[in-house]
């Protein structure tokens, strides 16, 4: 089980490298999670068997950033190892939207599913240097300022 970050990184590098094509650059992999802020953990652990509801209902991914795309794989929820790859889009079409950075939890909404209603993805601070990395490459992405400020000018998804 890899707990470290640099760890979990080469791990899915390596499993991307085996079916990315020729060429192909890793430039940030970032970990998160679905459902709904992990905040509420501590109030669903209050409910017999809900936190347990809750806790296997949530799905855990790999957001790697290539010199061409962004590519989606699961994660295992027992060992966090990458495993297969959900979708790939390319970096001009990532269909990201709402993103709010917070001091520990950040979250944005990407549709994983087309057509579909987007899905919540939760990203730990430990995470955020790579998150910025990623959403920095995005054309239509824009990170807000710390806090939730709103940049005057600027659209917010």
């Amino acid at each position: 089980m890899a707990i470290r970050r640099a760890k979990q990184k080469q791990q899915v590098i390596e499993k991307l490298s085996q079916v990315a094509p020729a060429g192909e650059t890793f430039i940030a992999c970032v970990h998160v999670e679905t459902g709904p802020s992990p905040w509420l953990n501590a109030l669903f652990d209050e409910v017999p068997v809900l936190g347990l509801v809750v806790a296997l209902t949530r799905r855990f991914y790999f957001l790697t950033l290539t010199n061409t795309s962004v590519v989606v794989n699961s994660a295992s929820r027992w060992t966090n190892r990458p495993g297969d790859v959900v979708m790939a889009f390319p970096r001009e079409a990532f269909p990201v939207s709402r993103i709010k950075r917070a001091s520990v939890w950040s979250s944005m909404y990407v549709e994983l599913t087309p057509g579909a209603k987007p899905t919540r993805l939760n990203i730990h601070r430990y995470w955020r240097t790579e998150m910025d990395q990623l959403l920095g490459a995005l054309p239509q992405a824009q990170i807000p300022a710390q806090g939730g400020a709103v940049k005057t000018g600027q659209p917010q998804f």
